[in-house]
């Protein structure tokens, strides 16, 4: 039996269409909650749904299809997960985007696209989740990446992005600590999903990006999704009761590395 338990929980996980989304919602469906799930890909969100574990006491998962970068999208997944939950009590803001380049050859527009999903996204979804949790004394997971602990070349408006987000995450954090809204974050290392090939990288660049990773990871490896989504789990169950502002790594010990 898991000592993590999420039943009668409702909870939001955006970008469960695959990775880390989906990961997560396979396991919270697990732990007992209700889910609102949300993707830009349709046949890949109903994919996730056929993988969820749902009881009697759960209600049937909503799909919602939404594109986090347009406004009225992600005002439309939090209209529809009240009106079809009556409730809100975890949101977690999973949905991200890379784009390759550095400070000589990243564009505005790949600037504004990881932006615009990885953190104006999240604050819109956030600030709208707000009232609802409240009254549930709720609580907010986001993913960030080691990419925001720590610097690294080539993935610029990445990082930028990520670095927003755990400073969202505190700032988030202490603004709805005297609400007993607790919003923390984790930071995955390399996880094998489709991220960094969404990103622009070949199938043989993301394999040599693989082997690179057991030398750049203490542990010798990536990680998987799964491993992520229990420490998300663990975050947003009472489990973590007194804890608030964290940016929790799950990377293998990347972020404690320094070259020698």
């Amino acid at each position: 039996m898991s000592l993590v338990n999420l039943s009668g929980k409702v909870a939001i996980i955006t970008g469960a269409s695959s990775g880390i989304g989906a990961a997560t919602a396979i396991l919270f469906s697990k732990l007992g909650a209700s889910l609102a799930l949300t993707g830009r890909n349709a046949l890949n969100l109903e994919r996730t749904s056929a993988q969820l574990q749902v009881n009697e006491e759960q209600k049937k998962p909503l799909l919602i299809q939404a594109d986090l970068s347009q406004e009225s999208d992600t005002q439309k997944i939090m209209d529809e997960t009240i009106k079809h939950f009556g409730r809100l009590d975890i949101l977690v803001n999973n949905a991200g985007v890379i784009e390759m380049g550095s400070i000589e050859n990243t564009s505005m527009d790949q600037y504004d696209r990881v932006m615009n999903v990885n953190v104006r996204a999240m604050y819109q979804l956030t600030m709208l989740a707000t009232p609802h949790l409240i009254k549930t004394q709720g609580n907010i997971v986001n993913v960030s990446s080691v990419n925001g602990m720590r610097s690294f070349p080539g993935v610029l408006a990445y990082n930028i992005s990520k670095a927003a987000v755990d400073q969202l995450t505190r700032c988030v954090a202490l603004e709805l600590a005297p609400k007993q809204v607790r919003v923390n974050c984790v930071n995955p290392g390399v996880t094998i999903t489709e991220l960094q090939k969404r990103g622009g990288l070949s199938d043989e660049a993301y394999a040599k990006f693989l082997e690179r990773s057991k030398e750049t990871h203490a542990m010798g490896r990536a990680g998987e999704p799964e491993e992520v989504a229990q420490a998300v789990a663990f975050l947003a169950s009472s489990n973590a009761s007194f804890s608030t502002g964290i940016s929790l790594p799950v990377d293998g010990g990347r972020h404690a590395m320094c070259p020698r």
